[in-house]
């Protein structure tokens, strides 16, 4: 069990690390986001990020450099620069850290068409830190790289996410 928990705001494109208190909930972290360009959805080949409740399902890509490129989730042994991406136009670049989302309700972001773990929807850093705040994304969450390490630091495989 986790001692924190995430929301993900989609309307303001932010993160919000919490820890759970019995008065109040303590923000431990925030961070911006990029979320889909296609706006909010769970239907797999939509393009958009799921909403509802998640769980952080595994943690990929612990002690890698900053900016390693992962391909179908191993490291492609790359790290990612501005002349690598004009070798490579048009790739969408998953870089320094994974974490892998599933949903945990049964119709809405888990099973048939609408199964967030199997849509491979990951909280990962990006190469377009510039876009950040705004949706960019083709479903996933992405994160500026130093705050997805850290990030990726502070949470458990079960951590909740949160996504509305």
């Amino acid at each position: 069990m986790s001692d924190y928990y995430i929301d993900v705001d989609l309307r303001l494109q932010q993160l919000y690390l919490w820890e759970p208190s019995p008065e109040s909930d303590i923000l431990v972290r925030q961070y911006p986001v990029s979320t889909a360009a296609n706006g909010p959805g769970e239907r797999e080949g939509s393009f958009c990020t799921p909403r509802g409740r998640h769980r952080i399902a595994e943690k990929i890509g612990a002690g890698m450099p900053m900016n390693a490129v992962f391909k179908a989730r191993a490291w492609t042994g790359e790290i990612w620069t501005p002349a690598l991406d004009a070798e490579n136009p048009g790739r969408d670049w998953i870089l320094t850290r994974i974490l892998w989302l599933e949903g945990l309700e049964p119709g809405k972001n888990q099973g048939g068409m609408v199964d967030t773990r199997n849509r491979y929807i990951y909280i990962h850093g990006t190469h377009e830190e510039h876009r950040i705040g705004t949706p960019a994304s083709h479903g996933c969450i992405r994160m500026k790289n130093a705050d997805v390490a850290e990030l990726f630091d502070l949470v458990e495989v079960g951590t909740e996410v949160r996504i509305g």
